[in-house]
């Protein structure tokens, strides 16, 4: 009969032993990258179709500032191109009358140099007929010059309206607010009608899609985990409500710090802890700030 006490005891006490271990290794809370969007033109806020919960896809518009200002600087600069454009100069027709009488002294010098060379006509002649060639080409050149200036002018000029258009081009693109990836409204800041400035916060959204867990390991449990490994996760309902995931170790601090009160790792006592992000694909019912657990 004592025999039969001592083995129902010695499992009594391995039944309580077994049940006081861990079954998990460190402990910590769902995250999910989480993204601000701001304001990037001031203005009033024409459409804003954001509410808190809405799952939107990368690249959605889902709202616009008023354009008006914009739209008009963006019209004035066009009409500014099109005068400078026709203010450039037809070089070739404005410079013919004067390239035809340098053609025409050309000529003349060139019968004066034979009548010259035969002795049927004064030296001073031909001398006369040089000097009309030289001041023609100078005529010439300087048109050129002057005509050249002006163009390089012109042509500045509409390279700085193309600038001030492209820049306007991208005000206005601006004005579209469009989400920058996909993910779940966390936050509305503002609504329909109001006036935002640039660098107003305007939403906030997370992609809870892929969540990851962050715990806290020891500097011993280092040694027994590295970036893409799998382990299991615990997602803590609360009343001993648990679900279990599948997850990937993503990044591993290189600098440890104190335990977080609200973390408890495999050693309780432990001051220094390592930071660990595992990945975990979220099936709906994991939410940000909920606990999970982490078995290596």
């Amino acid at each position: 009969m004592q025999k039969i006490f001592l083995l129902a005891g010695t499992a009594l006490l391995m039944v309580a032993c077994g049940g006081s271990e861990k079954t998990y290794d460190a402990t910590g809370t769902f995250e999910a990258t989480e993204t601000t969007v701001y304001a990037e033109q001031s203005g009033a806020l024409l459409t804003f179709n954001v509410n808190e919960g809405d799952s939107l896809p990368a690249g959605l518009e889902v709202g616009l500032i008023d354009t008006t200002q914009t739209w008009l600087k963006m019209q004035h600069t066009e009409a500014t191109k099109v005068v400078y454009q026709s203010q450039k100069p037809d070089m070739e027709r404005q410079i013919a009358a004067t390239r035809q009488q340098l053609a025409k002294a050309r000529q003349d010098e060139q019968r004066y140099r034979e009548l010259v060379a035969d002795g049927a006509a004064p030296a001073k002649m031909l001398d006369d007929a040089e000097s009309q060639v030289k001041v023609l080409q100078k005529q010439l050149d300087a048109q050129v010059s002057s005509l050249n200036t002006q163009l390089s002018t012109l042509n500045s000029q509409l390279s700085a309206a193309d600038v001030q258009k492209a820049q306007l081009q991208d005000m206005l693109l601006k004005c579209h607010i469009v989400t920058p990836t996909r993910g779940t409204v966390l936050e509305k800041y503002v609504e329909q009608g109001e006036f935002v400035s640039v660098g107003k916060p305007l939403l906030k959204i997370a992609d809870t899609e892929a969540m990851y867990l962050r715990a806290y390991v020891t500097s011993a449990q280092l040694q027994h985990i590295k970036i893409g490994q799998q382990v299991k996760v615990f997602a803590d309902y609360g009343d001993g409500q648990r679900k279990e995931y599948a997850g990937i170790i993503s990044w591993i601090s290189s600098r440890s710090e104190f335990t977080p009160k609200t973390i408890l790792t495999d050693d309780e006592r432990a001051d220094l802890v390592y930071a660990v992000k595992v990945t975990v694909k979220n099936d709906g019912y994991v939410k940000i700030g909920m606990y999970g657990e982490l078995k290596l």
